[in-house]
Formats: C-alpha cells, structure tokens, sequence
C-alpha cells in the first residue's frame, strides 16, 4: 500500500514522504480500514516541522490522527464491526470513557502511526461507526477538532444552555464546530478573525458578535461591550498562551475558559482575574469515545455538516500541508484517499 510518511528528524515539508508498505493484517481485536478521506489539524503542521511536544519518532511516522473509510478485514474475536462497515477512528487509541490518564496513545503522534495511508490497523474499540446520512470527508473532520470543541463545551465545567454566549477564537477547525455546536444548543456565539470575510462566513454559520482582532487588538473590551459587560459564559481557547490573559478578561461570572490550543508561546498566563469572577480554566485533551458518540448523536438530530474548505487529493498531500500552514482555510481541510 501508498502511505505519507514523516521522516525521522523533518524539519519542513521536504520531510513528508510517499512510502511503500505492506499491506497491515488484523491482529486479535483489530480491524483494517480502508481510508477513504483524513483531516488537517494544527499538530500534524507541528510534527512535520519538527517542534511536536514530547520524545521524537524512533523512525519514520505515518501522521494524521483523523480518518474515515470502511472496514476490509477484521481479526480474532471482533465484535464491533464487520466487514464493509463505515467507521472513523478515535484520537486516542484506546479511551473508551471515565477521565484520562497517562499511557494513551494519539494517532500520528510517536509511537504511533496515523491515518494519512491507504489502509491502517486499528483496536476496535478505537472505532465509532459513521452515522449513515454522513460523507467520509465529513466523518474525517470529527476525531480531533469535533471531540475537542464537543467536549469544551459540553462535558467540562458546566454544559453550555440556551441562552448562554460562548466566544470562539479564529474560524479554524474547532472554532467553527464549536460555533455550529453552541448554535444548535441555543446559546449565542461571538467569533473573532484577522480577516472580514472569514468574519462574514461564521456570521452565516450562526455567529452574531463579529470581532476582527486586527483592527481590534483589545478585542476583550469589544467582548464585554458585546455582552453588556457581562462576559461570555464559554471561551474556546485555540490561541494558547498569547490570548489567555484576553480569554480571561472575557469571561463572565461562574463562566468557563477552556484552553486548548497552543498557537502563540508568550503572554499573560496569571489566572488570579478567574478567582474574582468565581469563573474556571479547563484543560481540554481531546476526549474519549463516548464523548465522540454523544457528539454524532447530536449532530445526527440536528444535521450539523462540518465546514470543509478545501479537498485535495492524495498524490497533492504536501499542497495540503502548505495550504493549513499559510492559515488559508475556514473550517477544515480534506485530503482523501
């Protein structure tokens, strides 16, 4: 079979290479999918560049932790799925449910190889089945960004209500799930973006506060002006340590930041502002498979489509990487196989 591969020690897009391998075969437990579509998400630009956080690849790394297609084989003693099943794989391999913990494995991180192949073996317990109203590029956008904005908003802290305001940063992955999430759960989204137009597709997507934070550097005052000084009740939080402080000062009464991305290193992190509004930081590490579950229930009712903004091919994965990487994209970027 074809599969991309991450050389060991890459430091740029040289390093992501069109490979050879053998066809995998099931082990106990185990199912192979044939890919049919993967998705882009920021640590997949972060591990070809060769800044990924945590012990570096003992050797060539297949990467992408999302990826849909349907079952071709299953080994001894699967009961899951059989053959010719529409699955997706989970980020982590194997966290069925309960709290997190060390030792589990993400997709196209070190040790373990990812989804941007022909064929991958995988536990089926690392597997949710595609609703059937649901394309593969759809499923294939899910397994990071989905799970991540699902469980920000719904899992910690307080779920977010009718009602509430939750405040997403940029019009990347998560961001724009989370806007179509918040939207369907009744609450009222503010979305930032240093681009009008990226500004005006969210607005059609559901988003009724618009903030570009370029002509706004302060855009945490344009947030509480938004809100009549109250707050929002959510921030998603992809920007990481250069946005904190703003997030912070966002954020309403009893209200919650959930922190998620790392795009910018330096910054503001006293959190000493939460302790006066009785608001909370969360840490969100993905999730589990019921939280990825509960999110295709949820968007099965209310036919929630993830945004797709472009879809390259195979053979054009390198043009991919580069079109994620020049911040081009609004929602999702697809590569299929």
């Amino acid at each position: 079979m074809k599969a991309w591969e991450v050389v060991k020690g890459a430091r740029g897009l040289d390093g992501l290479q069109l490979a050879d391998r053998p066809d995998p075969k099931p082990g106990p437990h185990q199912v192979v999918v044939r890919v049919r579509a993967t998705s882009l998400n920021y640590r997949d630009l972060a591990l070809v560049l060769g800044f990924y956080p945590g012990p570096p690849a003992g050797g060539n790394l297949i990467p992408l932790s999302d990826g849909a297609g349907e079952v071709i084989a299953v080994g001894q003693g699967v009961t899951r799925f059989k053959t010719g099943d529409r699955v997706v794989g989970t980020f982590f391999q194997v966290w069925v449910d309960g709290a997190p913990g060390p030792g589990r494995g993400a997709l196209g991180g070190p040790p373990l190889d990812g989804t941007l192949a022909e064929q991958i073996v995988l536990h089926e317990d690392g597997l949710v089945a595609i609703p059937d109203w649901m394309s593969f590029d759809e499923a294939a956008t899910l397994p990071c960004a989905g799970v991540t904005a699902w469980n920000a908003l719904m899992v910690q802290g307080r779920p977010i209500k009718p009602g509430d305001t939750v405040l997403v940063l940029g019009t990347g992955g998560v961001s724009m799930l989370a806007l179509q999430f918040a939207r369907a759960a009744g609450a009222r989204v503010i979305a930032t973006s240093s681009h009008d137009d990226k500004l005006d597709r969210a607005q059609k997507l559901g988003a009724d506060g618009l903030i570009n934070y370029k002509k706004t550097p302060e855009w945490q005052q344009e947030v509480m002006r938004l809100t009549g000084n109250k707050g929002v009740d959510c921030v998603v939080e992809v920007g990481g340590v250069g946005t904190l402080s703003k997030s912070m000062q966002s954020v309403g009464w009893a209200g919650k930041v959930c922190l998620i991305g790392v795009l910018t290193r330096e910054g503001d992190t006293n959190p000493h502002i939460l302790m006066f509004k009785g608001a909370s930081l969360h840490g969100i590490f993905v999730g589990n498979r019921v939280m990825f579950e509960d999110m295709l229930d949820a968007m099965t009712v209310n036919r929630i489509h993830p945004v797709i903004d472009k879809t390259f091919e195979f053979r054009d994965a390198r043009a991919a990487y580069q079109y994620q990487m020049d911040g081009k994209h609004f929602g999702k970027v697809i590569i299929r196989v």
